[in-house]
């Protein structure tokens, strides 16, 4: 009975440590950067590691050519690019963040991460 105590005291440890690691590489996510381009590079945009619009770019030749509907379609698309970066650096993070700990009871809890944020083991969808 009192090993059973001695488990969740170790769980929520750990629980504790993570909540801080998480907090850590939300803040370190914050400082990276992931860029996209479309349209030959006439259309970049960057993004930060959460994933979060900080600039898009466009070349001023494309401005010229007065083409919004072009620039309506090259833009998310520089967009999109720069964000799917962004979830690869996140799941990378994620990963390290399960790295090393002994999570009893709590089997294949790295790759449920992973999925969740679009690594390794995902099928590749949105949510």
């Amino acid at each position: 009975m009192f090993k059973g105590l001695g488990n969740i005291a170790n769980m929520m440890r750990q629980a504790q440590e993570m909540s801080g690691r998480m907090q850590a590489i939300a803040e370190q996510l914050k400082t990276k950067r992931a860029t996209g381009s479309s349209g030959g590079g006439m259309i970049q945009a960057e993004v930060n590691g959460l994933g979060e619009l900080l600039r898009v770019t466009i070349d001023p030749l494309l401005m010229e050519r007065q083409d919004r509907e072009m620039i309506e379609d090259l833009i998310p698309a520089a967009v999109n690019q720069a964000q799917q970066r962004a979830k690869e650096m996140h799941a990378d993070a994620m990963k390290s963040l399960t790295e090393g700990m002994d999570l009893p009871g709590l089997g294949g809890l790295g790759e449920m991460l992973a999925k969740l944020s679009g690594g390794e083991g995902s099928d590749g969808r949105d949510q």
